[in-house]
């Protein structure tokens, strides 16, 4: 069964609720730390998405020859968060400035991308796109988000999920010396990594 358009998971386990999002920010152990955090997200798994190779790994994705993006998978609860609203979450947790990568990652396997499930999340994903260049003071050809339709996610090998979870100091220096957190105050202010409804 198809929840969200996004997600293939057995008819015993789906609420009406649950909806799937795919969401790419960088590195996907920072997207998945922070998304998986929200209350209404039920789970989040790291992975890859937007190439055009079959089953890609890690070593391929990053040596920048699939054309496929680090990506999160979220499912969540519609009733407690809205697509739209975890869309302000996500916004608040990368540098939209920025499409050559995020942070100290650099390449197009690290380029932030909305990928869409359906026509209303690509409405909901430009709303959100234009809110938040409201926010920021900018025009929306200043963001470097992408927004394009979802077509495959690709599970990550299991030594990437809930890495922050099993790793945390090896996570918490990444995160540290990749300057993610400073740059999000930056570009963000108090708003920084915030689900917080938007200022304009």
């Amino acid at each position: 069964m198809v929840v969200g358009a996004l997600l293939l998971v057995s008819p015993a386990s789906v609420l009406a609720e649950e909806q799937g999002a795919v969401l790419a920010g960088g590195c996907f152990w920072c997207m998945e730390s922070d998304l998986e955090k929200l209350p209404g997200v039920i789970s989040v798994e790291s992975g890859y998405s937007g190439g055009s190779v079959s089953e890609p790994t890690y070593n391929q994705v990053s040596a920048e020859t699939t054309g496929h993006q680090e990506v999160v998978e979220v499912l969540f609860d519609s009733e407690q968060i809205s697509y739209p609203k975890l869309l302000q979450s996500y916004w608040r947790n990368v540098d939209p400035l920025d499409g050559a990568g995020q942070f100290c990652d650099r390449g197009d396997s690290y380029r932030p991308v909305i990928f869409t499930g359906d026509d209303q999340q690509t409405s909901e994903a430009l709303a959100s796109q234009l809110a938040a260049a409201k926010e920021l003071g900018v025009s929306e050809s200043a963001l470097k988000v992408e927004i394009k339709p979802l077509e495959k996610f690709w599970p990550a090998e299991d030594y990437h999920q809930n890495f922050a979870e099993l790793n945390s100091v090896k996570y918490k220096y990444y995160r540290w010396a990749c300057g993610r957190d400073k740059r999000l105050d930056e570009v963000w202010g108090d708003l920084a990594r915030s689900g917080d409804a938007w200022t304009n």
